[in-house]
């Protein structure tokens, strides 16, 4: 779906969403929309705006101007554990998960923040159904007795995922989730991504070009804090000002190595 594009589906509506920083224009004017149940991938070089777009998303970044709706509702300004509460939910590039808690208890901690008060004053009887839910989409089952310390690197970040699943938003964004993964984790982290797509709509930030042609569908490419172009793998990928982004980008990376 284009990024002009407006339809009784839509799920998130960015309009001429700009954020400045001590004078450094960090979004441009971005508009983006996002159908229900869409798994766009969001790529750009570094600097381009991807992680600050997130941010305002969920409330940790304030725009200089522009709109951002959610199922209807205008984000701008609100908290963030409002817009938590209004069923988006995210990963970061560093996993956040309680080292010393079961992967059970982790995932059972994200899911409590719907409980009443009274609820969380007791102990944990049993397993909800939000939580056997993520342990199953996220293949952690056998891992749920586990402390999270002892977990890979993969899954961590599969438990982080879960842990989003478990408080069942609408929104989910995942900030390059595949970033220090082990080949098999990767092709694992695509296969989730893809069965979570399922039931949410899905914005992953990602700069892996080789994931992105395997897992992707659409793609939306920021430069520069502004929406360089969207549509297909196959078509992004032809763009000339896209391999100029990108093949400009290595080239200035192999220059400042020999430097």
């Amino acid at each position: 779906m284009s990024g002009d594009d407006t339809g009784a589906e839509a799920l998130l509506e960015i309009r001429d969403l700009s954020v400045v920083f001590d004078g450094f224009r960090a979004l441009d004017g971005v508009n983006l929309t996002l159908a229900r149940g869409e798994l766009r991938f969001l790529i750009g070089p570094n600097g381009a705006g991807k992680t600050t777009l997130i941010d305002v998303i969920t409330g940790l970044t304030r725009p200089a101007g522009g709109s951002v709706r959610f199922g209807g509702k205008d984000l701008v300004g609100r908290k963030e554990h409002e817009i938590v509460r209004l069923g988006v939910g995210r990963t970061f590039q560093t996993s956040v998960v309680f080292e010393e808690l079961t992967v059970v208890e982790n995932l059972d901690l994200a899911a409590s923040f719907r409980r009443p008060l009274w609820a969380l004053a007791g102990r944990r009887r049993g397993v909800s159904e939000a939580v056997r839910a993520a342990l199953a989409t996220t293949g952690l089952e056998e891992l749920a007795e586990r402390p999270a310390r002892v977990l890979s690197h993969g899954q961590r970040q599969w438990l982080e995922i879960g842990m989003l699943i478990a408080q069942r938003p609408s929104l989910l964004l995942l900030d390059e989730p595949v970033a220090g993964m082990s080949q098999d984790e990767r092709a694992r982290t695509g296969e989730l991504l893809t069965e979570i797509a399922e039931d949410h709509t899905v914005i992953v930030v990602e700069h892996d070009m080789d994931f992105l042609r395997r897992y992707a569908s659409q793609v939306t490419v920021l430069h520069e804090g502004r929406v360089l172009t969207e549509g297909s793998v196959d078509d992004v990928s032809a763009d000339p000002r896209v391999q100029e982004v990108y093949l400009g980008r290595a080239r200035e990376e192999a220059t400042d190595a020999v430097g």
